[in-house]
């Protein structure tokens, strides 16, 4: 039933908006229980890890990259195809050393796209959401027409200016969306498809170089 009501979705999202270049989307998750690491060992890790994105960005591969704060952070690679994410990020000194869980999932643009950030890099920071379809035997039914709904409330947020990323995780559900300013969490919140149990969401800070969605 699942899978039927995610191509469902699918079909829906396809008429809505138009981008339908696929790309993976990395999320480097926080270790709850970290190993202990010497500092000097943690330094030495992440300036690999730093030097690895660098290298990935200059090939094309990687096209965004950020921080958390707290702790993790994303990446946006060039590909489709989860293995070659995987052996991409397998060059990773962090990845190596198991800093972070790794989550790999397809992602396609519905608002904005990537673009390569103007050097010397600007950092600014924005809310990050996350939202997560959680189908239920009170959701099933009418999930499609949910999400009908959730896609037009973000397309109604996205005219005030304030959106500057939104997309889907491919065949999985849910997708993200990256704003400027300051959050209201209530406006978030009134999103019909978590007023009506379908969805769950969760909030971070994102640092990231501007301009890496072609925002101004």
């Amino acid at each position: 039933m699942k899978n039927v009501l995610v191509s469902v979705l699918l079909l829906v999202c396809c008429s809505l908006y138009a981008q339908d270049k696929q790309y993976s989307f990395v999320f480097l998750h926080k270790k709850t229980n970290p190993e202990p690491m010497p500092k000097e060992q943690v330094d030495k890790l992440m300036e690999g890890h730093m030097a690895n994105i660098n290298r990935l960005a200059k090939e094309g591969k990687l096209l965004a990259a950020g921080p958390f704060e707290g702790g993790g952070g994303i990446f946006i690679l060039n590909t489709k195809s989860t293995e070659e994410a995987k052996q991409w990020l397998s060059t990773d000194p962090g990845v190596q050393a198991s800093r972070w869980d790794v989550e790999i999932l397809p992602f396609t643009f519905r608002i904005a796209s990537p673009c390569k950030a103007p050097e010397p890099y600007e950092m600014v920071t924005y809310e990050f959401i996350r939202f997560d379809a959680v189908v239920s035997k009170f959701t099933s039914a009418t999930y499609p027409e949910i999400m009908r709904k959730h896609d037009a409330f973000l397309k109604q947020l996205s005219a005030t200016g304030n959106v500057v990323m939104e997309g889907i995780f491919g065949q999985h559900d849910g997708g993200i969306l990256l704003m400027r300013g300051d959050l209201q969490r209530e406006v978030i919140e009134a999103d019909p498809g978590l007023q009506e149990g379908l969805l769950e969401i969760s909030y971070k800070k994102l640092w990231i170089a501007k301009g890496s969605f072609c925002e101004k």
